[in-house]
């Protein structure tokens, strides 16, 4: 309790202290952010069970029963920090007792309406995905419905892109020149782009989810590569430095509000993050994305989600039969996760028969023949890794998980500051 209040009051000195610095009053409140969380999910647990808001863990052997949805949690505080947040990035237009000075010694710029119309259509658009992720997680709505909820949520960040910057050209691919030319102006398709992007964040982030710590782990480590490459372009010289401040300012709190969590969720977890968690994550990295105008690396850092869901695509669009829930099997004699398997019925339609043949070849299906059915494991990356290395432990399984994404953002960054040169002029 003692440690707590001395870093709580750490982070308090850091914002007082640093106020004309934003970055630095993000990284306070980053601090609170983890703790406020940290300290809430363990006081609120019994107080969600009370309201049924609960699950059974189900790889576990005793099936504990834990609360659920407490990405709410999170999400509400960091929505918090925000809000307290937004006047520090507008501080060089305020003095004294916070009105815009008038004085004739200090002529102050015109108010960056703009910037501040981009925070607020960014905090309207998580919180309107956090609302929508706690109803998916109240009422259970079904994939088909809930799969367009962040397309609604991410308007607000497409009016004020389409206010502030307009831009709808791209910049072609040194390799695809001779067929489209240099840049490319996609119109109306573009903002189909973002508000699609918004969507697949989202979701490939909840399709990618299911054992303790996993959500949570796959998205900090997504954050901290987006924080990275910010800091990388933090130099007064850089044209972008502005928009990659503006991405730090909403990620660096995610960070801390996340650790806060993952506490928590992590084996033996002791709570459910939820739908909630997942849209919410995903909403945060679509934002700064779109936003701060580097949608493309961002997309980068989910090499693992894309593969994952075009991996999934012949269940989630029914050539192969889809149960609700792909999660690995648990072994209660071993106490380990094994890939779960899902049984087609003969005769195959030709679509089914060539994937699974396909993916044969490319060892990313294990099939077992019967009289009437085929065997087959389900079609997402941690059976697959379960198929590849044998059951693990939940812990483990999670860790490989974590390990495999850490992998795909070193991979990312290679492909943006190495290869990057053979798509565009540097």
């Amino acid at each position: 309790m003692l440690i707590t209040t001395l870093i709580f009051l750490f982070a308090l000195t850091i914002i007082y202290n640093t106020a004309p610095d934003p970055l630095s009053v993000s990284i306070g409140f980053s601090i609170i952010g983890g703790l406020i969380t940290w300290k809430l999910v363990s006081e609120l647990g019994e107080s969600f069970i009370n309201v049924n808001l609960k699950g059974r863990d189900l790889a576990k052997v005793n099936e504990p029963t834990i609360p659920e949805s407490m990405g709410v949690v999170c999400a509400t505080v960091y929505l918090m920090c925000m809000f307290f947040f937004i006047p520090f990035p507008f501080m060089e237009w305020f003095t004294g007792k916070g009105i815009i000075s008038r004085s004739e010694e200090f002529h102050a710029p015109t108010f960056p309406h703009h910037k501040l119309g981009e925070f607020l259509s960014a905090m309207l658009s998580l919180q309107s995905m956090t609302f929508l992720g706690f109803a998916d997680d109240i009422f259970d709505i079904r994939w088909r419905h809930k799969l367009f909820l962040p397309a609604i949520a991410s308007i607000p960040i497409l009016m004020v892109y389409y206010v502030n910057f307009g831009i709808t050209h791209i910049v072609i691919p040194i390799p695809l020149r001779f067929m489209f030319g240099r840049i490319i102006d996609l119109g109306f398709l573009y903002y189909i782009y973002m508000a699609m992007m918004a969507m697949f964040c989202t979701n490939s982030i909840n399709i990618l989810a299911g054992i303790n710590g996993v959500e949570i782990g796959q998205s900090l480590v997504i954050a901290c590569s987006i924080a990275i490459n910010d800091f990388l372009f933090l130099n007064d010289a850089d044209p972008a430095v502005e928009a990659h401040l503006f991405s730090l300012y909403f990620i660096l709190p995610f960070i801390g509000v996340s650790i806060g969590l993952i506490i928590h969720n992590w084996y033996p977890s002791s709570v459910f993050v939820g739908d909630t968690y997942c849209y919410f994550a995903g909403m945060t990295f679509a934002v700064v994305g779109i936003l701060s105008h580097f949608s493309k690396t961002v997309l980068l850092f989910f090499i693992p989600q894309i593969f994952n869901f075009i991996y999934s695509c012949p269940q989630l669009f029914r050539l192969i039969d889809c149960p609700r829930h792909r999660l690995p099997r648990f072994n209660p004699s071993t106490n380990k996760l094994e890939y779960s398997k899902v049984k087609v019925q003969k005769p195959l339609k030709k679509p089914a028969l060539y994937v699974i043949r396909i993916f044969e070849i490319l060892g990313l299906v294990k099939t077992k023949d019967e009289n009437n059915s085929i065997e087959v494991n389900n079609f997402t990356l941690m059976n697959l890794l379960l198929l590849k290395f044998g059951p693990l432990h939940e812990r483990k399984l999670a860790i490989l998980v974590i390990i495999v994404q850490i992998l795909a953002s070193c991979l990312s960054f290679i492909i943006r500051y190495r290869l990057v040169h053979f798509f565009y002029e540097i």
